[in-house]
């Protein structure tokens, strides 16, 4: 394999044989590559695009660069779920919990936030005790007993997409939908999945604003991880405002606990963590028809199974056992709460759901370095969704913080976030296609 021979080739628009990929991703992996080479080759990528049959190739050779989970003697279909990320968007942390309760085996690998996107794993680690890297042993013992677990990546899923990512980080080649693709996929193939469900966002605070560019990108992911072998679904969903009404970190898990707990009925999160598990348990089987899959996740949900599973779980994997019971004793609250008063009287029309993100970042709730420590209890609660008629002064928001400046600016930036019009406006469907 002569490295620079693939990326002349792929530079001028040739289609690669699925062999020079695996060569070339196997010597990516064996650190045989340069900096420069791999650059090369993403750029190249970047310009001419990959075929869906290159896409597959590309994605099962970075997936086979490491560890291949297995999930033999676990009697259950396994299954997962990935978002492309946005803001208030904790679908994950109760939707394992409801889909292991109705049979499925979840074994969920999650990121850190990136960007103005907050990350599952943050918001886990909130929790005191939950170790996000368990020991092999420990990660498959709480997937067989418990139905579902929700960990960090390990350095041995799919190696080479860590050093590809890397320098594509640094050579504006991210934005490429071949190599997000296999991206996103590899470490899903890695994990021994059967069935996967997509979350591809769209809108003001999602990574695909234009809704044609996500279209695109669920259509690759889905016809790319069918076609190595993993029944795959995708859904397009609105991302012009916070999912859930909180975004940060422990702010979020207390929303996860009063959805178990059946206190955000209603709620746009509500319409996605059913119709994702929905979609889970339809493509493995466990139930006909997408109308009987919702009815069972509302069972498991009305019966507290759900919240017992999630609860389970995260006494597992370090986390307290009477989490559910008493969430005061163990998620941090920030010291000082600030209202956010409407600034007029009309309907909340539309807000930057991105900017809303950056303001968690700016409490203290993300990272702008990587080496940044978070502050878990910040963020804001009581996030009122668009639509709602709203009088001058009233909260629209309840900031969290960690002293009366930063309050203050989330207070003024919140505030300047939203537009209030006098006309109740037309908002786009929460769910806006499947794929």
């Amino acid at each position: 394999m002569i490295p620079q021979e693939i990326i002349r080739q792929k530079r001028n628009g040739a289609e690669l044989p699925s062999g020079d990929i695996d060569a070339f991703i196997a010597a990516l992996a064996a650190g045989d590559l340069s900096e420069g080479q791999i650059g090369a080759f993403a750029m190249a990528v970047w310009f001419k695009g990959m075929s869906r049959t290159e896409t597959v190739a590309l994605t099962l050779a970075m997936a086979r660069s490491g560890d291949m989970l297995s999930w033999d003697g676990i009697e259950r279909p396994v299954a997962d779920k990935h978002s492309t990320g946005g803001v208030g968007d904790n679908v994950s942390l109760m939707l394992a919990p409801i889909a292991a309760a109705c049979g499925l085996a979840v074994p969920m690998i999650s990121g850190r936030g990136l960007g103005h996107t907050g990350g599952t794993l943050d918001k886990l680690e909130s929790i005191p005790g939950y170790t996000i890297n368990p020991d092999a042993a420990l990660f498959r013992k709480v997937v067989k007993e418990v139905g579902c677990a929700i960990i960090g990546p390990t350095g041995a899923l799919a190696p080479a997409d860590g050093r590809l990512y890397a320098v594509r980080d640094v050579t504006a080649t991210v934005d490429s939908i071949p190599l997000i693709t296999a991206s996103i996929l590899s470490k899903k193939l890695a994990a021994g999945l059967q069935t996967l469900v997509l979350d591809v966002k769209t809108g003001n605070g999602a990574f695909m604003a234009d809704p044609e560019q996500a279209i695109v990108l669920a259509h690759s992911l889905v016809e790319v991880a069918n076609g190595a072998g993993v029944k795959t679904s995708a859904l397009i969903t609105d991302m012009n405002q916070p999912l859930a009404d909180s975004a940060g970190n422990a702010v979020e898990v207390r929303n996860c606990l009063d959805f178990l707990a059946g206190r955000k009925t209603g709620t746009r999160l509500e319409t996605i963590v059913l119709a994702f598990a929905a979609e889970m348990l339809v493509q493995s089987g466990i139930a006909g028809s997408l109308l009987e899959a919702e009815s069972k996740a509302q069972d498991v949900l009305s019966s507290g199974k759900a919240a017992e599973i999630f609860a389970r779980m995260v006494h597992m994997l370090g986390g307290p056992a009477d989490l559910l019971e008493r969430p005061d004793a163990y998620l941090r609250r920030a010291p000082v709460e600030r209202p956010v008063p409407a600034s007029r009287s009309g309907w909340l029309a539309a807000c930057d759901a991105r900017d809303l993100g950056v303001s968690v970042i700016d409490l203290g709730g993300g990272r702008r370095h990587p080496a940044d420590r978070i502050d878990h209890s910040v963020g804001f609660t009581g996030l009122l969704p668009l639509g709602t008629h709203v009088h001058e002064g009233d909260p629209i928001a309840l900031v969290h913080a960690a002293d009366e400046a930063s309050a203050e600016r989330a207070v003024v930036a919140l505030a300047a976030n939203y537009r209030i019009a006098d006309e109740k406006p037309e908002l786009p469907p929460v769910i806006g296609g499947r794929i």
